[in-house]
């Protein structure tokens, strides 16, 4: 039986192209906005947003697949290129002072995903891939390939993104009070053609081999993994404009965005209280190993602060690259931790997954 068009969302009675150009008259204003109110991850971010809206009023809208795929893969380049030597050469420096809060932090937040899926609002990979730290766009797409609604990962991932940035830009203005540097962004730099060409030689190579090989967030760690390998073992430059990593955030947040329903918001909207409350617990459970820095390694308490906070690491960069602190330290945490919960997040996140299953299979089964 057809559905009452009279009944239908407002874009649902419209063509394709009348959603695009409705999600296009969202997303423009609100990214300007976002980026003049210095918000991270502001193209992806207001993108997802005008998204949603556009898709939970029955849009048509849809971001092809292959270009998902290979926005993948431009922002894998994006992260294997800020893991530079220097910060490579800061984990080995440093190690015994690293080891700990990395793991420690990275099991606090499996932890707490733990509590989220254990009180029933997430399910369980969901609830601790939204809760592990690290870069949020890398997390969103690796839950994904796990088992993990990756609308949801992303809504925690990106209100997790809100809260710490805010929380340690008002650290930082009050503990060196407030400075003129404002990141500017030069769309349309001088061209680097070699750079640009290897650039897109790594995702044309990347991201086809990922899929061959079946490899689980293969389009994001195999060019990752070969910029990485690029850039520090071989010293070639890879070129990310501005104006390429406009595209590629675009790209996710219509991805993302355009598979939200009502159901998933209404979903995401009961699980906020939730969400915020582990977001603040761990925020708190990063200050005190924070404090472990400054009582036993003898670490500044703002570098150890921006070390310890939980991502995104790009964000921290930029708040440590405008106070007087130990930013070589600080990218050595949050770097160490980044690789730390790629490596070890998709096991933690099944066995989490299996235990509160095999939980709620006990209690459905008990008389």
């Amino acid at each position: 039986m057809s559905r009452d068009p009279e009944r239908l969302p407002a874009l649902a009675r419209r063509p394709a192209l009348v959603s695009w150009a409705t999600l296009a008259a969202l997303a423009v204003p609100l990214i300007v906005l976002l980026e003049l109110m210095g918000f991270p991850a502001a193209v992806l971010v207001g993108s997802m947003i005008a998204s949603i809206t556009v898709a939970v009023s029955g849009g048509k809208a849809r971001a092809h697949r292959g270009a998902f795929l290979v926005a993948q893969g431009v922002v894998g380049c994006l992260i294997g290129h800020g893991v530079p030597a220097s910060a490579l050469g800061g984990i080995v420096a440093n190690w015994p002072l690293l080891i700990g809060p990395i793991v420690a932090v990275t099991l606090a937040s499996s932890l707490l995903g733990w509590a989220i899926a254990r009180s029933g609002v997430l399910p369980g990979t969901t609830a601790v891939w939204g809760s592990s730290p690290g870069a949020a766009a890398a997390m969103t797409l690796m839950s994904q390939s796990y088992g993990a609604d990756f609308r949801l990962v992303a809504f925690m991932q990106y209100a997790r993104v809100v809260m710490v940035v805010a929380t340690a830009s008002i650290v930082s203005r009050v503990w060196i009070g407030p400075t003129d540097a404002t990141a500017r962004h030069v769309f349309f730099p001088n061209f680097d053609w070699r750079g640009l060409l290897v650039t897109v030689a790594v995702v044309g190579f990347g991201v086809p081999l990922a899929r061959a090989l079946k490899i689980p967030a293969g389009p994001l760690l195999v060019p990752m993994a070969v910029t990485i390998a690029l850039q520090d073992a071989m010293g070639v430059t890879l070129a990310l404009p501005p104006w390429l990593l406009v595209v590629a955030f675009s790209v996710m947040g219509v991805s993302i965005g355009t598979r939200f329903t009502r159901e998933i918001l209404a979903h995401a909207a009961r699980a906020l209280p939730q969400i915020l409350l582990s977001i603040f617990a761990l925020i708190a459970i990063c200050a005190f190993f924070a404090w472990t820095l400054v009582a036993f390694g003898g670490i500044d308490p703002l570098t150890a602060y921006l070390a310890t906070s939980p991502g995104g690491a790009d964000s921290v960069a930029i708040i440590a690259a405008t106070a007087n602190v130990d930013a070589s330290f600080v990218m050595a945490l949050q770097t160490g931790r980044l690789i730390f919960t790629l490596l070890a997040g998709p096991g933690i996140a099944q066995f989490i997954a299996a235990r509160v299953e095999a939980e709620r299979a006990r209690k459905v089964a008990a008389p």
